[in-house]
């Protein structure tokens, strides 16, 4: 009897080795060791071989790949959770199936969410440089030196109560916050009244009362600059801003202005509009100490990536089998 032939399955970054050694075990799945990005040439020779494509966040799949895919190619298995960087009604229009991995990175990016929380209004950053960049200068303790805010006490107003804001609000009132929020639509009452949240139909309203503001909202047409100047202008000036979810959500430039104005107190960021390029404007305000700064890492644990990758194989070996993967994404969703 002839062994069932392999799915060939193209994968654009390097991911972790027991999730790469799984890959070359079950499929013909050509890797990426050195893990360059891979070219606009390359992902198009890719579509048009390949049964499967995995791509990451930082591919953009649109419509003008997809529409050179072969009609080998069923299957866009993303290593990813958002699938803002996939053209998913392109795909569906070519037949092709879309999934993402869902629900493995709701802790990791609530934790650093939260570290930010604490980092930018304790001047962690700050802090962490008297010793490392002038080492030896430090005078030792002083009643009115570094001085931060105190968080307890304090409302966060957070942007999206999706299950990353669900548990960054489980963080925060652990940490003796008040929580607001804004979304779509309320949420369920007994997670209102665990976390003793206050639900704003208005985003304004909850921006103008809030110490605090978390973003944790997707990157979608409708949240593209969804804090706009206009509502950077409605924050306190004691007010913080933290961003780990995409940065397109924050007119950065407004920001920006904002920060060096004096008109925030300070911000987080993990997440920027133009990545991997970072706005030196923005560098030059962390040298300041007015903003922390990191690179897009929130998500970056070995047990998460690892669970991203399984998720990835199931939806590959389950649409292979010939069954309906379980992470589907569909158009308009």
């Amino acid at each position: 009897m002839t062994a069932k032939k392999k799915p060939k399955v193209y994968i654009t970054r390097k991911l972790p080795d027991a999730v790469e050694t799984r890959m070359r075990e079950l499929f013909d799945a050509e890797l990426n060791i050195d893990d360059a990005p891979r070219s606009v040439p390359e992902l198009i020779a890719a579509v048009k071989t390949a049964d499967v494509l995995v791509p990451t966040v930082t591919d953009r799949i649109d419509a003008a790949l997809i529409e050179q895919a072969g009609p080998q190619m069923k299957l866009i298995a993303s290593f990813s959770n958002g699938t803002d960087h996939i053209d998913v009604e392109a795909a569906a229009r070519k037949g092709i199936t879309v999934t993402n991995t869902p629900n493995v990175l709701t802790e990791d990016t609530a934790d650093m969410t939260m570290a930010l929380i604490l980092a930018v209004p304790r001047r962690l950053g700050e802090g962490a440089r008297v010793l490392t960049d002038k080492p030896g200068e430090w005078a030792g303790w002083s009643p009115t030196w570094m001085l931060g805010r105190r968080i307890h006490g304090k409302r966060i107003g957070i942007v999206g109560m999706g299950r990353i804001g669900t548990a960054v609000a489980r963080r925060a009132k652990a940490f003796g916050l008040s929580i607001h929020y804004h979304n779509r639509k309320r949420v369920n009452p007994a997670v209102e009244d665990e976390l003793e949240a206050t639900y704003w139909e208005s985003l304004d309203q909850m921006l103008a009362r809030v110490d605090i503001v978390s973003i944790n909202c997707p990157s979608t047409p409708a949240t593209f600059h969804l804090i706009s100047a206009r509502r950077l202008a409605l924050l306190q000036p004691t007010a913080y801003l933290v961003n780990t979810a995409r940065g397109d959500v924050v007119d950065e430039a407004a920001l920006i202005k904002c920060l060096r104005e004096g008109r925030i107190a300070g911000a987080g960021l993990d997440v920027f509009e133009n990545e991997p390029a970072v706005n030196p404007k923005l560098v030059k305000l962390a040298n300041e100490g007015k903003v922390v700064l990191l690179p897009h890492m929130s998500s970056a644990t070995i047990e998460g990536r690892i669970d991203m990758g399984d998720k990835v194989i199931i939806n590959i070996r389950t649409f292979i089998d010939g069954h309906r993967p379980p992470n589907r994404v569909l158009p308009g969703r």
